[in-house]
């Protein structure tokens, strides 16, 4: 089901790449449209990961580089994904105070797991575990490259729309090219939106049922989403809205469309659910 939604992605991805690129240039914008639609569509199946990880700064996790971190994750991680039956993700730290995290990466064995500086600082491990457990089971689901493409397509379309807006209302040939540039620009990032709040909503409930069976019941991760909701607030993260559904709660300071059009479920829904859990151990 994730293969047949990342396929959808990318073939609206390249729908829309087509489409402006008809409107501001005709047949030779369609041209060049389709030489881009099929670069995306690469970078956003091998790079995408590396394009999330990047805008964040997220910096390696591993017994040379960021040591004290790596000995505090790396044995929750293993222990995690040998349950699992996991391969180990690659561990990455990113330099920001707001406790977050998220899990990236086009599969098992070519998984990222990152997490803020934040987080480190104000979970205990047995919060942290329930958090690295929700993300190794975003791995697990196999949602981690639907979720990655859908970040590389919202900014992609986003900037699609505002190439539109600038250059689109340029033509003579077409009275309506303003207004059509301008509904673009409106619209396009909108859609973006949508498509992630699509894809977001049930895989975390999802990944958070996985969490509570691997990482012995669902109180870690019931205490971490409830310190995570008040401490995102109190310490905002400057986060791009383009990937605001790839974290584990959603970045305080991209929630500016509301409730109605968040890519999380509502925090006090996650933890009812969670509470009303009674899952068996895995053997």
């Amino acid at each position: 089901m994730n293969r047949l939604k990342t396929a959808l992605l990318l073939g609206l991805l390249s729908g829309v790449l087509l489409l402006i690129g008809e409107r501001l240039g005709g047949g030779s914008g369609l041209a060049i449209g389709l030489v881009i639609a099929v670069a995306m569509n690469f970078a956003s199946y091998f790079f995408s990961d590396k394009i999330a990880l990047s805008m964040y700064s997220a910096q390696p996790v591993s017994e040379s580089q960021n040591g004290e971190v790596y000995k505090r994750l790396a044995p929750l991680v293993q222990n995690l994904r040998m349950r699992m039956g996991l391969p180990m993700p690659k561990l990455w730290l990113i330099p920001e105070e707001s406790p977050n995290a998220f899990a990236t990466g086009r599969n098992p064995a070519h998984a990222s797991v990152a997490v803020t500086a934040g987080i480190l600082q104000v979970m205990d491990d047995r919060e942290l575990e329930g958090v690295l457990a929700h993300e190794l089971g975003h791995v697990k689901n196999r949602d981690i490259l639907t979720s990655s493409v859908a970040a590389t397509i919202a900014a992609a379309i986003t900037f699609a729309a505002r190439m539109a807006f600038y250059f689109g209302g340029r033509s003579d040939d077409d009275d309506g090219g303003g207004i059509g540039a301008l509904l673009m620009m409106l619209l396009a990032p909108l859609a973006a939106m949508l498509i992630q709040m699509a894809i977001s909503r049930t895989r975390e409930y999802a990944a958070d049922a996985t969490s509570a069976q691997y990482a012995g019941g669902p109180a870690g991760l019931i205490s971490a989403l409830g310190k995570l909701e008040g401490w995102s607030q109190r310490v905002p993260m400057s986060a791009s809205p383009a990937t605001a559904h790839m974290f584990i709660i959603q970045p305080f300071t991209a929630q500016w469309f509301g409730r109605f059009f968040s890519t999380h479920p509502a925090t006090e829904d996650r933890i009812a659910r969670l509470e009303r859990m009674t899952l068996p151990q895995p053997i």
